[in-house]
């Protein structure tokens, strides 16, 4: 755990009793705070009052004047559409709203444990922070894999792993991989990455910001106030071009264009990631047989954290056994196995038709299983694209609006997973794919994506080859 030492002797206000919440309440007290804790809900309340915290109503503004901060869970509003009752009260008394990524930068700052020396010379201990709106979590947990696999010292945290401020301390050497998302980088006083990375940008969580202008202005934040000392930019898209334009010596990052200018770049060429420095080419590694980087957004993503690795002074020889061994993560384009020459893929994640299409790009012959509860504008930016699906497998309330945008191209109403899953495996034939790729929330019919996927891996596992059977 990293102590907060920041508030020592101070009454602090936790708002949100999840993770990060709780293990913010923690790292408050060992830094010699007393955390005030609130959570909407009267279940996380109830759970930890039992475990020994103080609870306080700091919707109520009495309770709300008598902390020193505000420290605040991502998931809560502080502006748009509305902010929490309890940051309304923090902003009028002038009382400093937070939340555990400031306070983890806070913290590693004021011990003074890391060196911002050169990053091609020396070992010492490097922080890496990944945003970007598709992609974060995958990239930040190759970077994690490369780094472990070249024999490194690393932590992950974040929106992924371990919340920040559970992580240790971070040894000489070590390096800390950071997923970060625009909640959690809005909010933060505190921004001091080493490394960040700019991976991309669709429009998402708008209400949350007031309008795409506000979301890009949240992930612009890690680059101008956080001021990292070497940045990755994905250069695909305009957003990326604006970060980048207003970056000295950022290395540019593309799975569309080869970028062979003078810079430092890693891009794309057919299915080699290519390196280029100083005018010329510095390395070269196919990806055809990496199977957990499969598709132009698994490039992305492995583009980026090869720079990461580089940036942290690995050695390509050093980087390419992790991207080819790397596994990729559960439910976003996750190989699940064979069945009879037939290829099985999860991609519960793809909760947007976004990301779907990044998942119809990487595949032909498909046998397609869409559907859930629908998004504004549902399949129809799919439409280039079914040409490449054999037959669709619709399930959930959005089965009606797919089948509409369909038209032609085959498909048949299933309405729950088991069925969907039961009619693609009778009809496969050897060379066709099975790709669960919702193109829809899960709410509809599960918790979350994760529930969705499982149940997807426990109907598929009993068909699976031999040599691909847990």
């Amino acid at each position: 755990m990293i102590p907060v030492r920041a508030y020592e002797g101070q009454r602090v206000g936790v708002l949100g009793l999840g993770r990060s919440g709780l293990t913010t309440a923690r790292a408050l007290a060992a830094g010699g705070a007393t955390p005030v804790c609130w959570d909407d809900g009267t279940a996380p309340r109830a759970a930890a009052e039992e475990a020994g915290w103080e609870i306080a109503d700091l919707t109520r503004e009495r309770e709300s004047a008598s902390i020193s901060a505000l420290i605040v869970s991502p998931g809560i509003p502080h502006l748009y559409p509305l902010p929490h009752p309890a940051v309304a009260h923090a902003f009028g008394h002038g009382i400093p709203v937070d939340n555990d990524i400031g306070l983890f930068f806070e913290a590693l700052l004021a011990a003074d444990e890391r060196d911002f020396g050169d990053f091609d010379e020396g070992p010492e201990s490097r922080v890496i922070a990944v945003t970007g709106s598709n992609g974060k979590s995958t990239t930040t947990a190759l970077i994690q894999h490369c780094i472990a696999t070249a024999g490194r010292h690393v932590q992950m945290g974040g929106n992924i792993g371990r919340g920040v401020l559970d992580l240790d301390p971070s040894d000489p050497g070590g390096v800390i991989v950071l997923e970060l998302s625009s909640y959690q980088i809005e909010l933060a006083r505190s921004l001091a990455p080493d490394i960040a990375i700019f991976l991309n940008l669709k429009p998402d969580h708008l209400s949350r910001h007031g309008g795409i202008g506000g979301y890009f202005a949240a992930k612009r934040r890690l680059f101008e106030q956080g001021a990292p000392s070497r940045a990755i930019i994905g250069l695909d898209e305009m957003e990326g071009c604006y970060v980048a334009n207003r970056l000295a010596d950022a290395i540019h990052i593309s799975v569309t264009r080869r970028l062979r200018g003078n810079g430092w770049s890693v891009f794309m060429n057919k299915r080699f990631l290519t390196e280029w420095r100083h005018g010329r080419q510095q390395a070269a590694i196919d990806l055809a047989d990496a199977h957990g980087l499969v598709g132009g957004h698994n490039h992305q993503n492995a583009c980026a954290a090869y720079a990461a690795c580089r940036a942290v002074g690995l050695a390509p020889r050093q980087i390419e056994p992790g991207l080819m061994r790397f596994p990729g993560l559960a439910h976003r384009m996750e190989r699940l196995g064979m069945v009879r020459g037939v290829l099985v893929v999860n991609d519960s994640k793809a909760t947007n038709a976004d990301a779907a299409e990044q998942a119809l790009r990487a595949y032909d012959r498909i046998r397609w299983i869409a559907g859930g509860q629908p998004k504004s504008g549902g399949i129809e930016m799919l439409k280039p694209h079914f040409d490449r699906v054999r037959k669709a497998y619709l399930i959930g309330d959005a089965a009606e609006m797919f089948a509409a945008s369909l038209g032609s191209t085959s498909h048949q109403t299933c309405n729950d997973l088991a069925g969907a899953v039961a009619a693609a495996l009778t009809e496969a034939e050897p060379g066709d794919v099975i790709l669960l790729s919702p193109a829809g929330a899960s709410f509809d019919q599960y918790t979350s994506f994760e529930a969705r996927g499982e149940e997807f891996r426990s109907l598929i596992t009993p068909h699976l080859d031999a040599e691909d059977t847990p």
